[in-house]
Parts: structure tokens; C-alpha cells; sequence
């Protein structure tokens, strides 16, 4: 009996599809660098690609749905874009505190 069921434990997975693979979550394809910020807060770096609005409140708002998938609640605190010699907006830098 033990025998028959060392066989299921180890050959089953290769002969019965159970269909228990993981799922991939990635709510936002984005990078997102996360850095501390020597008070007790942290600092996100988000690449300006992931952010469409235009106006500051369309930012924050779209910069915290970024980030709460990754860090729970929290309240951005500070926010500056980082622009090249151009004037677009690479990646922003976000200060945030833990709720």
C-alpha cells in the first residue's frame, strides 16, 4: 500500500495536468525603485511614462495607485518630477508616509 502511494505522489504530477500553477500578479509593469528616506518615510521613483495627467491632482492620484499595490496605505507627502535637458519628465520621486 505504501508503495502505491509513493508511485501517486511522485508520478501523478507528470501524468495528471492539476492545473496548480501560480498567477501572475503585476498590477503595474512599471519600475518602481523604493529607497528610505532617512526619517522614517520612504522614497518611490516612478518612471514618468507610467504617469498620463497632466494637472498635479491627476498625478498624485495616478502616482498612489502605483504605489499602495506595493506598499498598503500611505500619504504622499512630497512629489518632484525629475525632467532631462528637454523638459520631459523621466521619473518621479515621491515621499510618502505609512498610514
Amino acid at each position: 500500500m505504501v508503495t502505491l502511494i509513493l508511485l501517486f505522489v511522485f508520478f501523478s504530477p507528470r501524468l495528471i495536468n492539476f492545473k496548480d500553477k501560480p498567477v501572475e500578479h503585476n498590477p503595474h509593469r512599471t519600475g518602481v525603485v523604493v529607497m528610505p528616506d532617512g526619517q522614517g518615510g520612504l522614497i518611490y521613483q516612478v518612471e514618468g511614462s507610467a504617469v498620463a495627467g497632466k494637472d498635479e491632482t491627476a498625478v498624485r492620484d495616478q502616482l498612489l495607485q502605483i504605489i499602495e499595490p506595493i506598499s498598503g496605505g500611505v500619504t504622499i507627502t512630497k512629489v518632484e518630477p525629475v525632467r532631462d535637458r528637454s523638459g520631459h519628465v523621466l521619473r518621479y520621486r515621491v515621499w510618502v508616509e505609512r498610514e
